[in-house]
């Protein structure tokens, strides 16, 4: 397994409980960036509807889901600082644009939701909404990809060593083929996930088919563009091609992979939406995790390893006691949240609300 948990320590547990978070941040905060996605992909004589569900299922509690990247953002930078710095100074551009996106989004769907008293400004606040939806979990993936291909070390390793090209050091490592293409997967990943959930959780079976139809078909888009991006690794990425496809563990991870990714397919086909929603969620975790395992031991491959790029280890000491302090008081309070606004609102009081703001 190439050292795989052969001398696992302290900071490959803090590396750990960064990718969790990361992990977290995808099923929830990615879904909600999914919802975005049909948000400005909807259509047809129910398309107001559409858009209704989504932003009934957003609304209550989806900043909240953004609590897991300021969790992945403070580990990087408290735990392995010389990573943190190599990351955000070579990939600037693609990381300033998701931020500007989750700002622009979460404005916008407040002023959409709330603020705007025309139809004209509904709709422009709409479309900020769903375009920073498409643009946010597409330069995750694009950040991802760059550092999977090994570009981010090597143009970090050359803006140390002395004057640079801009285009070299601080564009070239995301713009290519290949961190376009992980790019895509994430936004398309996103947008299944999404249509699972939405399906789910449908007000009514015209608008649950509705979803159910979307999310069959982007499972077909994820496979695709997941082989083209795994064809593309074998150039671009070869330490992830590697571990995805010759590893000792590559195998087991396909198959488990495999499995949940039917299992949501025919749990859609049957129309067994919780089953379904429970699937697509562990094929995104697999697939993440794929990503973590092949990358293993570095954070910035080829450059920076989880144990060489750490924190003294006293800092690690604290901010893991810190992060076990901050679940005991996250989890049960993300809980209640859940719990509290998952317990539906009778009609009337629907229609009251949207009454109240029609006249607003």
């Amino acid at each position: 397994m190439n050292g795989l948990f052969e001398s696992l320590g302290l900071p490959e547990v803090i590396a750990g409980l960064m990718v969790v978070a990361l992990n977290a941040y995808a099923l929830t905060g990615g879904a909600d960036f999914g919802g975005g996605v049909w948000d400005l992909l909807a259509s047809g004589p129910r398309r107001d509807a559409q858009r209704e569900q989504i932003a009934e299922s957003l609304a209550p509690i989806w900043e909240a889901n953004h609590v897991w990247l300021i969790v992945v953002v403070v580990v990087m930078f408290t735990g392995f600082p010389a990573a943190f710095e190599q990351i955000v100074i070579v990939l600037h551009i693609p990381l300033t644009l998701m931020l500007v996106g989750v700002v622009l989004r979460g404005s916008a769907f407040v002023f959409r939701s709330y603020g705007a008293r025309t139809t004209v400004a509904r709709a422009r606040w709409g479309g900020v909404f769903s375009v920073a939806s498409v643009v946010t979990p597409f330069t995750l993936g694009v950040t991802i990809g760059a550092l999977a291909s090994g570009e981010v070390g090597a143009a970090a390793r050359a803006v140390e060593a002395g004057p640079v090209a801009f285009r070299q050091a601080f564009v070239a490592p995301w713009l290519g083929l290949f961190p376009i293409t992980t790019g895509l997967l994430a936004l398309v990943l996103f947008a299944f996930l999404a249509a699972v959930y939405l399906a789910y959780g449908a007000k009514d079976d015209e608008l649950r088919e509705i979803f159910r139809r979307r999310a069959l078909a982007s499972a077909g888009v994820v496979l695709l563009v997941a082989l083209a991006a795994l064809v593309l690794s074998y150039r671009a990425a070869p330490r992830i091609a590697q571990g995805v496809v010759g590893s000792s563990w590559a195998l087991p991870l396909h198959v488990v992979t495999g499995i949940a990714a039917v299992i949501a397919i025919v749990a859609l086909v049957k129309r067994r939406y919780g089953a379904a929603r429970i699937a697509a969620a562990l094929q995104v975790t697999f697939i993440l995790w794929g990503w973590v395992l092949s990358q293993y031991p570095f954070i910035v491959p080829e450059t920076s390893t989880i144990r060489d790029g750490a924190a003294p280890r006293e800092t690690l000491s604290l901010l893991f006691i810190g992060l076990a302090v901050g679940t005991l008081l996250l989890a049960p309070s993300l809980r209640y949240l859940f719990r509290l606004f998952a317990t539906p609102v009778a009609p009337e009081g629907n229609r009251a609300q949207r009454h109240r703001r029609e006249q607003s």
